[in-house]
């Protein structure tokens, strides 16, 4: 890690330094908001959450070797030292911003409505085949989890790639002022968080805030599928992907080999070459051209984009498929909204056997949320999907949209303990079982069911 002490942490922040004094300059390695993820050097930030105080862990972190602490209350017999700010989080956005600050590499920011996940791994994969290269874990994409990722840069990486999502107007700019990405990659803008953003006129106002906060040279990688997208005016040089003849990158030939597979061939600035993803799901097609739009600009070679696109994996709870020795099991519970939903009947239509989707609800839709799980099912049943299981309040205007389109079997639950009961009768072998909700719904606990059902 980059020089980075509670000296400079302190006048970063405006805050106070309060303990030892030969401490000060002490050398932060890291920063976590986990006590139980401590490591040696760390710093702690103490976050106030609705059920849980940070601070009251404070000396445990000290115990576990964290170098200093970053609180917005004064700690009671601390262990070791600490910078008191007004509010640690929007301390941890300024030390995010400022370590940023230091690196002089390629930063590549990643957002959408749907796959911004994905294409943040593929883009990670396909550069990992030159370059050290950062990217966000987990979940980290939001205004804790970005500093977070920043801080875990050290001189080793030579290039980040961090995942930026939102839910409301301004969050973008925040994220947008830490990273101050060379690169941004736009995925789609679809049906998410209309609840705050109104519709996708307000998404797409809300996801552009970052290019206020990028420099005039920089670049933007847009899907060129998504109208939206391909009519938004970046003000910078912008390079477009897809599916579509007229993108710059694009994809075509695409075949699948049922769940273990996905292989097509990459169109773009120097050629045409092949790409073979040993996992689940089309929409890697689709994707992948973002990614090979960044190998490119930083100057891999197609071989090296190619290989490291191989190298893929997904992140759990996100179309990961499994043999169970049973059924083919289709895990991808992680969230929902109707673009997410209709990319995933769309790779379950495409596999062989009696097809299965068990759907929950879209959350966060605002006034039109029941024709939105409507239009699902309308959708579900225009695949020929053999069989719609749907659990919770709204998903049953999926069953009803799944009806009036002529859908063959359908069944709806209002509890999950309800439908797992009766999974014996609806689920059978050689099925193939697509699980897919909102992540609110905790449709994960019917993952473990079906495993061993």
């Amino acid at each position: 890690m980059k020089h980075l002490t509670p000296e400079i942490i302190a006048k970063v922040t405006g805050g106070t330094y309060i303990g030892n004094e030969s401490m000060r300059n002490i050398r932060i390695q890291g920063a976590q908001r986990d006590n139980r993820d401590i490591q040696p050097d760390n710093l702690f930030i103490c976050i106030k959450g609705a059920r849980v105080d940070g601070h009251d862990f404070a000396n445990t972190a000290f115990d576990a070797g964290a170098a200093c602490c970053l609180a917005e209350c004064k700690l009671t017999d601390a262990k070791g030292p600490y910078v008191l700010v007004d509010s640690t989080l929007l301390a941890i956005r300024k030390i995010g911003e400022y370590y940023r600050g230091l690196f002089d590499i390629p930063f590549i920011g990643l957002t959408g409505s749907v796959g911004k996940t994905t294409a943040k791994e593929l883009v990670a994969a396909a550069l990992g085949a030159k370059l050290n290269v950062l990217k966000t874990k987990e979940n980290l994409n939001n205004d804790l989890g970005v500093p977070l990722t920043l801080l875990s840069l050290d001189e080793s990486h030579e290039a980040a790639v961090i995942e930026m999502g939102i839910s409301d107007f301004g969050d973008m700019s925040i994220l947008a002022q830490m990273v101050r990405p060379d690169i941004f990659i736009m995925t789609k803008i679809g049906y998410a968080h209309l609840e705050e953003l109104g519709d996708l006129q307000g998404v797409l106002k809300a996801k552009t805030e970052a290019f206020a906060h990028m420099r005039p040279d920089s670049l933007a990688i847009m899907n060129g599928d998504d109208d939206l997208l391909r009519g938004f005016d970046t003000k910078r040089k912008t390079i477009y992907f897809g599916l579509d003849e007229d993108n710059d990158f694009r994809a075509v030939n695409i075949r699948t080999e049922g769940t273990s597979a996905v292989e097509f061939d990459i169109v773009g600035e120097v050629g045409t070459y092949p790409v073979k993803i040993q996992s689940y799901g089309s929409h890697l097609a689709q994707l992948a051209p973002a990614a090979a739009a960044v190998g490119w600009i930083l100057g891999l070679s197609d071989k090296e984009i190619s290989r490291g696109l191989a190298s893929y994996a997904p992140v759990g709870g996100r179309s990961n498929a499994a043999d169970t020795g049973r059924i083919t099991l289709i895990d991808d519970c992680y969230n929902a909204n109707p673009n997410s939903v209709k990319a995933a009947l769309s790779s379950l239509a495409a596999l062989k056997g009696r097809q299965v989707a068990i759907l929950g609800d879209m959350l966060a839709l605002g006034a039109d949320s029941d024709e939105l799980h409507r239009e699902i099912g309308i959708f579900a049943a225009q695949c020929d999907i053999d069989s719609l299981i749907c659990c919770g309040d709204e998903a049953r205007y999926m069953m009803e949209g799944f009806k009036s389109a002529g859908g063959r079997e359908f069944c709806f639950f209002e509890e999950k303990a309800d439908l797992i009961a009766t999974f014996p009768k609806l689920i059978k072998k050689g099925d193939a079982v697509l699980v897919k909700a909102s992540n609110g719904m905790k449709f994960t606990e019917l993952i473990q069911v079906l495993r061993d059902i």
